[in-house]
């Protein structure tokens, strides 16, 4: 494996709290160029960005709904209402799932995923936010600039069910052209099983903790496993 470097430290907003973070990538990252990704609108500050999805579950349903609902009426219904709605989507997880992604979060806030097109990838990172909210953006922004970095998409975990029905709901909000939706679920999908499944999240611990550790050329060609496997299965 080739060494890893350190682009430089960036200076980041994590809710109210600046902190300073170093993005484990290796060189060759650092040749994903502007021309690799596609076109994007003008940047938004993560400091000062306004938030695009509902901060709390009560902004998207009205929970008396749920009352006497169970897991599967509740997911159905949840599922059912972002069918209809354009660049939302939604999804669930396990309850302790759900509590395990946002506990794990907490210590690792963190990480990057790529997306795959026919003539190559460009990488997105994530910033998780307190309490259940995370954003992601081109990384190569984020180097440049992170307090400028425009986010394309945003997600959420909603653990208001999560010891009662054993029920975590997730909301996907894209934001920015330029990803897909379909390439926006294959993101937050890798990124709860990054968070959620014990041997991938040792990427994102190392990403966060020992970025000495973390294997970048593993990590790409895994993902791109994962993304071929998905479009197959479509």
């Amino acid at each position: 494996m080739l060494g890893l470097r350190m682009l430089k430290q960036c200076k980041v907003m994590n809710g109210h709290q600046l902190q300073t973070m170093k993005l484990p990538v290796r060189s060759s990252l650092n040749k994903i160029t502007a021309g690799s990704r596609p076109n994007r609108s003008s940047c938004l500050s993560f400091s000062t960005f306004s938030w695009a999805g509902p901060r709390s579950l009560d902004e998207i349903v009205k929970k008396e709904l749920m009352v006497d609902k169970n897991a599967e009426e509740v997911s159905d219904i949840w599922i059912k209402y972002h069918e209809e709605k354009p660049s939302v989507h939604g999804m669930v997880l396990k309850g302790e799932e759900g509590l395990g992604v946002l506990s794990r979060a907490k210590e690792s806030p963190f990480f990057i995923q790529p997306v795959f097109r026919d003539d190559g990838f460009f990488m997105l990172v994530c910033q998780y936010q307190a309490d259940q909210h995370f954003l992601m953006a081109y990384l190569e922004d984020y180097k440049m600039d992170p307090a400028r970095a425009s986010p394309l998409l945003t997600f959420s975990l909603f653990p208001d069910y999560a010891e009662e029905l054993d029920l975590t709901l997730v909301r996907t909000d894209v934001i920015n052209n330029g990803v897909l939706d379909d390439e926006a679920l294959k993101v937050v999908q890798g990124m709860l099983d990054a968070y959620r499944k014990d041997d991938e999240y040792e990427n994102v611990r190392n990403f966060n903790k020992d970025p000495e550790l973390f294997d970048i050329d593993d990590y790409i060609s895994r993902q791109n496993q994962r993304w071929k496997s998905a479009n197959d299965s479509t």
